[in-house]
This record gives structure tokens, sequence and C-alpha cells, in this order.
């Protein structure tokens, strides 16, 4: 009879690069994004996954239409590997402390764009002049993305954005709040006559995209529980450009006024008070429990808490 062959043996031949491959072929399904993820070539990474199927027995990822798909021993295997890599992580470096003038760690945040304008530059300028050997990594929120997810798993360490109810199945910090504001055009009937709520609603709005599956956001969320909806007649993916979109149309921007102030000096524009009483946009950082008692990561959210902070002010 034949024997499969002992844990031991297997472990023998697995070293921490081959499971790092194995989790990042997972966690992108397709090799060649692993591969730009890694900073690998892509047969390597080709050759690396044909030795993890050999140590597995199984095919681990298959294609699947234009795609590829974990099998189920495939998915069995992402949070074991990314515990792993997690634990080699944080081996020494809890040990002997961070620091940032000599550490590699690689930071990965996502954040909304819904962030003054100014905060992830000022926060990639302090990472960088603290942390010259580290790199970073900052990911969007977005529809397509499962924040969540992504902090579990490991693929970002922290997530930056706005909340009416933040989750409650993650930690957070507080990092500041905000009034809501409308942003117009110099022209807009509503600077030159005002405007009552009944004329809020009607007019032109412009909104963003879910942040995630799901999500209304906070302006419309408030409209839902009032029982009111507001007529928007653009959406759009890029936040960062509706400003200049509203400066050559009539449509109103409903937004945080920090964010509206970056844009004020800049553009042919006007921040009006809201006739709809709004509670203030409250902004906030989470993370998971894998990341709360890593040195590195404590120092991400200090930087984080000092650049808002700053911003404020």
């Amino acid at each position: 009879m034949k024997y499969p062959v002992s844990f031991d043996k297997i472990a023998d031949k697995i070293d921490l690069h081959l499971i790092r491959v194995l989790n990042t072929v997972l966690t992108e399904r397709s090799v060649s994004r692993a591969a730009i993820r890694l900073g690998m070539y892509q047969p390597a990474v080709s050759a690396a996954l044909k030795r993890l199927r050999g140590l597995a027995g199984d095919p681990i990822l298959v294609r699947s239409g234009a795609g590829m798909v974990p099998t189920d021993a495939g998915l069995r295997m992402i949070e074991p590997s990314a515990s792993i890599l997690r634990a080699a992580g944080m081996l020494f470096s809890d040990a002997r402390g961070f620091d940032a003038a000599t550490a590699q760690s690689t930071f990965r945040l996502a954040a909304s764009d819904y962030l003054d304008p100014l905060f992830l530059p000022q926060l990639v300028a302090q990472i960088k002049a603290q942390a010259p050997g580290c790199p970073i990594e900052i990911h969007p929120l977005s529809a397509a993305s499962d924040y969540r997810a992504h902090l579990a798993e490991g693929r970002v360490d922290l997530v930056i954005g706005n909340w009416a109810a933040p989750p409650d199945d993650l930690h957070l910090a507080r990092l500041f709040d905000d009034e809501v504001v409308c942003l117009v055009a110099n022209d807009h009937p509503a600077a030159r006559r005002g405007w009552d709520a009944a004329m809020w609603l009607e007019a032109e709005h412009i909104a963003p995209m879910a942040t995630h599956p799901g999500a209304k956001g906070v302006i419309d969320e408030h409209l839902a529980a009032l029982g009111m909806t507001r007529n928007i007649t653009v959406r759009c993916a890029h936040f960062g450009l509706m400003p200049s979109m509203v400066a050559s149309s009539l449509l109103v921007m409903s937004t945080g006024r920090q964010y509206c102030e970056r844009f004020a000096g800049l553009l042919p524009v006007k921040i009006l008070p809201c006739p709809i009483a709004f509670p203030r946009m409250m902004y906030y950082q989470l993370w998971h429990e894998r990341t709360h008692a890593s040195n590195a990561a404590k120092w991400l959210r200090e930087r984080v808490k000092s650049v808002a902070a700053s911003l404020r002010k």
C-alpha cells in the first residue's frame, strides 16, 4: 500500500517564499497579476505554482472562462497561508520593535477619495521621510472591492474613509469630523438667490459611485431616513474630478467643507450651506485584529492620525 507523503517531508520542501507565491496567486487569481505584485517574472511564478501543485496533489488554480479560480483545496489554503505570512512577519519585528529609519515593511492601505485631497500626498511624504525603505501601496475603495475581506486576508493593512456607522467587527479610530456643505458654480442660481429644501432636492446633483457593494453613501442614507430623495443626474467614480464638473455646469456637489475648501480658490466655485441639516461626516481609520498588535501597523496608524490632525488645524 502506498502511503501519503508525511507532513514533515512536505514541510521540508516548502519555504516562506513558496507560501507567499501560493497566497498571492490565490488572492490575485492570476499568475500575471501575482508576478507584478511579487516583483517576479511570470515564468518564475508559473514554476513555483507547478511545484506547489506537485506538493499539494491538486491543481490549486484552474481556468474558468477568461479568468482563473481556486479549486476547493486552493480556497482552503488562502487563510492558512495568510496566517503563516502574518506570523513570519511578526516573528522578529515585535521582538526588536519597529525602527522606521531601517524598516523595509510594505504599507498597504485603501482610502476613499472623499478625503481631503492633501491627505494622501502628505501621508506619503511623511512615511517616505521617516521610513524611506518602506514601499507603499494605496488601493481604492470601490464597489468592486470588499475591504473587510482584504483586511482579513492581509491585502491591505488599513482602510481610511467616512462612514455614518462604521462596521463593528473591525478596530477603528476617529480621525476628524466635517460639516456637510454644497459646492456650486459661481453662476449657479442658488449662489444668487439662495434655496430651500425643495429647491435643493430638485436641483441637479452629482454623486459618487458606491464605495462598496450595497452602499448608498452618508448623504443619501440620511435623506432616505427622512423619506427624501435628491435628483442625482450624474454619478462619477472619480471624486477628484467632480469639482471641475461642478464649475462648468449647474450640478450641485454635497460633501465635507474641508474637501470643498481645497477647490474654492482654484476653480470658479462657491461653497453654500445645505438647506437640509445633515449629521457631521465622520472619518475613521479601520484595521483588522490581525494587525492590531503589529508595531509596524501601529506606527502607520500614528502617521495617519498625525496627518489628519495637521490638516484639520
